[in-house]
């Protein structure tokens, strides 16, 4: 069994393209060789995350910087080297499947394999592995959305690509079939024997899938760490709200005892647990799925946070409600319907929105 330092370097990319007359996308991106290891490429739409997928596999110039993997150079601006996107043996899967249309799901997944025996061998293994046996001589027209990106999947991997790198996979399926291909994308992955890049900005599939997560902003790679504890913890206000943290209110330090400090937000009284920074002046951010709504009498409870409010928003969010609350400052909830439905939560209530000391993540304000 190798040990890491026997190992060959993974991948190792600082890139820029500029667009005439367009965005400026930046991006600095080391990612370890590790077989099956899932790095989740973030951030909202339009900060250039499929151009720096696009620029990995080859399929775009990056302007100026190098990308290299496993110690060959594949791109270098100072020098002029390109490597075309066959040799880099790159799978790369875009958010449409782009499945030939004459060609049976069978013939599909074994198109890139060049031996004809190695074809047959390779195309009946991953059709077996991917559950398309019943499918296998159907045409893409014949198949549901799901079926066609299981199919796209096998394919991806057929030449046994040394990097795998997937752009919004799940983004085009309705939701039963995007969880369904969620879970079987995870043993997939974990099964390749390549590492992977996923572009996505769906946080539930990040936190599924993810080893670590990057943050990209439109000055490149904001924060890079564990999908929790980015999530949980954003360097800044950029990544907050790339990340998607519902509710993010400016504060002042008002006191500090016993490891917890008492802040000012809007009028409204809050605790955190005191991360030892010298700021005054802060940004609160409170993810979600960390706030409880209760509607009086109050029962006792651990949460140090319990403020009072008014219901102002019940949104559906996928799976659950966002329940917006005024408490002094807009404070948001991720509530399920059943137990939305048990609290009888309408607009114009009054609730109790509950979080702990420690579900407060602080940010210094700068300026």
């Amino acid at each position: 069994m190798s040990s890491p330092a026997d190992l060959p370097p993974g991948l190792d990319a600082d890139i820029e393209k500029v667009y005439p007359r367009g965005p400026r996308i930046r991006a600095a991106l080391r990612i370890p060789p590790d077989p099956g290891r899932v790095t989740i490429l973030f951030g909202p739409s339009g900060v250039g995350k499929t151009t720096v997928l696009r620029c990995l596999a080859g399929l775009a110039a990056p302007t100026r910087g190098a990308i290299s993997f496993a110690g060959e150079v594949w791109s270098d601006s100072r020098t002029g080297t390109l490597v075309p996107p066959q040799k880099r043996r790159v799978a790369y899967l875009a958010q449409e499947p782009a499945l030939f249309p004459h060609l049976s799901v069978r013939d599909n997944v074994g198109y890139g394999v060049a031996d004809r025996a190695a074809r047959r061998a390779r195309a009946a293994e991953l059709v077996g592995a991917f559950g398309l046996e019943a499918l296998a001589e159907r045409r893409p027209a014949e198949l549901s959305g799901g079926q066609k990106q299981r199919v796209a999947l096998a394919r991806a991997l057929a030449r046994a690509p040394r990097l795998l790198l997937l752009d919004e996979p799940l983004a085009s399926l309705d939701a039963p079939a995007r969880a369904e291909l969620q879970s079987q994308l995870g043993r997939v992955l974990r099964g390749s024997g390549a590492p992977a890049i996923v572009v996505t900005h769906d946080w539930t599939l990040a936190l599924a899938l993810g080893d670590e997560l990057a943050v990209l902003g439109r000055d490149g790679i904001l924060q890079h760490g564990s999908p929790r504890e980015v999530f949980s913890r954003p360097q800044n206000l950029e990544v907050a709200a790339a990340v998607g943290v519902e509710t993010i209110v400016a504060c002042r330090l008002e006191g500090r005892a016993d490891g917890i400090m008492t802040l000012d937000a809007a009028g409204t009284r809050i605790y955190a647990v005191d991360p030892g920074t010298d700021a005054r002046e802060l940004y609160a951010c409170v993810r979600g799925e960390d706030v409880t709504l209760e509607k009086g009498p109050f029962a006792r409870t651990s949460a140090r946070n319990h403020l009072a409010g008014t219901v102002r928003e019940i949104a559906p969010s996928g799976p659950v409600l966002r329940v917006s609350v005024d408490a002094g400052f807009p404070i948001t909830a991720l509530v399920t319907r059943p137990a939305a439905e048990a609290l009888g939560l309408a607009e114009g209530e009054e609730v109790a929105a509950l979080f702990k000391a420690s579900a407060v993540h602080l940010i210094p304000r700068m300026g």
